[in-house]
């Protein structure tokens, strides 16, 4: 199959995906939502500041690619998003889910692909998620490509073949961080984290709020 996306495509792509499997009762987006999803901290590399009109236009090329839909809801007083990712690609959401990471997060590693998928379909161990990364790459046309092991690094990572083959960087050397710099990155995930959760959370609660609003009217 001879689809070539490009970065704004593969993030609406992979938020679309993601945001079905790890909050289903929100799926699918709208567009606020979607573009909320794009430009969140947390699990994502490289951060992003989509505007909605970009938002748009990569949702055009993706519904002419035949790989997103635009739908319209009873219960909804604007149109929605949804992908058909696994439709197009005939693969099961194990496959998904590892694709998914790769076009959120970039290259990465056997074991970080492992555990930050981990929210999106529960792998059994590391050796399951490697015979994934072979299956992709055999597959005609490839999916995935491994790339050189980075100097000072003991594993290779593996990247999607979505946009064609991926630019490797020119080897930089590669610098330990202080246990302090490490804590606070790690402190920062959890803020982000949060901060997702509350946003989530006060969707939920405008939407009770609607509902409410709707079911008084019903007695007035």
């Amino acid at each position: 199959m001879d689809i070539l996306l490009n970065d704004i495509e593969v993030r609406i792509l992979g938020c679309l995906i993601e945001k079905e499997i790890t909050t289903p009762d929100y799926y699918p987006l709208t567009l606020n939502a979607l573009t909320n999803a794009c430009n969140q901290k947390s699990n994502r590399h490289p951060v992003v500041s989509y505007e909605d009109t970009t938002v748009v236009r990569g949702l055009d090329s993706l519904r002419e690619k035949g790989l997103a839909e635009k739908i319209y809801k009873a219960d909804s007083r604007v149109p929605k998003y949804q992908h058909s990712f696994p439709q197009k690609f005939n693969l099961s959401g194990d496959y998904v889910a590892v694709l998914c990471e790769l076009m959120l997060r970039g290259p990465q590693t056997v074991g970080e692909i492992r555990n930050r998928a981990d929210r999106m379909y529960n792998f059994e161990g590391l050796q399951e998620v490697e015979e994934i990364l072979n299956r992709l790459m055999e597959k005609a046309p490839p999916l995935v490509v491994k790339l050189p092991r980075q100097v000072g690094r003991k594993e290779p990572r593996f990247a999607h073949l979505l946009s064609g083959e991926p630019e490797i960087p020119e080897e930089e050397p590669v610098v330990s961080e202080e246990s302090a710099t490490m804590r606070v990155r790690a402190e920062n995930e959890r803020i982000a984290k949060l901060e997702d959760e509350i946003v989530a959370l006060r969707r939920e609660l405008d939407k009770l709020k609607e509902d409410f609003t709707s079911l008084k009217s019903q007695f007035e």
